[in-house]
């Protein structure tokens, strides 16, 4: 028994080199163990990861034992990744692409994890994959086609200029707080001149060619439903938000169909590169919502036309206290639909956490 004991120790110690170690786990030990999860994914089975006894897994924010779910779909991993790593918490998180199925059912999904690594074991799980998203499910095609995450996320801020956590998380919820209900008219001093937003791999910031009817600055309808899931409404006449940029989109009052951004969980936050990712819901509640003005006096009709919950997974880029780049995932849930991290009070909650 303890010449078994001991080749099994080897063995795991040759796969997971990782989980052998001991002392903090910095960014390289943090990426590796992302690196080792999408593996056993891939191999639909989690009995070789270092797993804690106290492992809590998610996935698109259903409670799951390891191994079920995505678990027994996923058979590839796709060359696209940006991670914020956080050895202070232990959490790493990523965007990335992963193929789901196989043969003529293969299809490309991108999807955002999240890790929390405790004592060198995966304590905690949370897998987000978009099916349908933006356009209908094609943002891993577009983020393939990218290849790479703009190199400003990769790029260090100079020690003098780091923020701290707090304060980036501050800075992040200024977005979700200014969106919430947006009218035109609170302070957008937040947003850094250049700041650009990615969605599924589509650009939504100074981009005329975006107006697929779905989409987060599509004049016609916003963020309501892709185009096969329900008719888009007619746009405000005139006005298309894709060619604006971030401060100036927020500024147009476009976005009042936003009725709420809840569960605001700030999971892994950088300080050298200045990245923080989020985990978030926004609720569009329809109805009387839909008709309002905008923040110089146009009358607007936009978003869904019944109750409707996009779960996101949001990064920012972050310097000198403003925001430069956005990149977001998001799917459509049920109408208030919880984390699965979160209580009932937490998960209604404009409050960040």
């Amino acid at each position: 028994m303890r010449i078994a004991a001991a080749l099994a120790l080897a063995l795991a110690a040759l796969a997971f080199p990782q989980a052998t170690k001991s002392g903090p786990c910095d960014r390289a030990c943090l990426e590796s163990f992302a690196d080792q999860y999408m593996d056993a994914l891939i191999a639909h089975d989690p009995r070789g990861l270092p797993l804690s006894a106290k492992l809590k897994n998610t996935e698109n924010g259903q409670r799951l034992d390891p191994g079920d779910g995505f678990w027994r779909t996923a058979t590839a991993k796709g060359k696209y990744r940006l991670f914020v790593d956080d050895p202070q918490t232990g959490n790493v998180a990523m965007i990335t692409t992963m193929t789901e199925a196989t043969g003529p059912q293969a299809v490309q999904v991108p999807i955002a994890i999240r890790l929390k690594i405790e004592n060198r074991q995966i304590a905690e799980i949370e897998t987000f994959v978009v099916r349908t998203g933006l356009s209908g499910g094609t943002g891993a095609k577009e983020l393939e086609t990218l290849g790479n995450p703009n190199p400003l996320f990769l790029s260090a801020i100079p020690p003098a200029e780091r923020a701290s956590r707090d304060d980036l998380i501050k800075t992040a919820n200024m977005y979700f707080s200014a969106l919430e209900k947006n009218d035109g008219k609170g302070n957008y001093s937040f947003f850094a001149d250049d700041c650009e937003r990615l969605e599924d791999g589509q650009q939504t910031t100074h981009n005329p060619n975006f107006r697929t009817g779905s989409g987060f600055a599509a004049a016609p309808g916003g963020r309501g439903a892709p185009k096969q899931a329900e008719p888009a409404p007619p746009p405000v006449a005139g006005f298309n938000p894709a060619t604006l940029g971030c401060k100036e989109q927020f500024a147009s009052g476009y976005f009042h169909f936003v009725t709420r951004i809840r569960d605001r969980r700030f999971v892994a936050v950088d300080t050298e590169r200045g990245l923080v990712f989020s985990f978030v819901f926004f609720d569009h509640a329809a109805g009387k919502y839909r008709s309002y003005k905008m923040a110089d006096g146009t009358d607007a009709s936009s978003g869904p036309t019944r109750p409707w919950t996009w779960e996101l997974a949001e990064m920012f880029k972050i310097e000198n206290g403003k925001i430069r780049r956005v990149e977001a995932l998001l799917d459509q849930v049920p109408y208030g639909m919880l984390s699965g991290w979160s209580t009932w009070e937490e998960g209604m909650s404009s409050e960040p956490r």
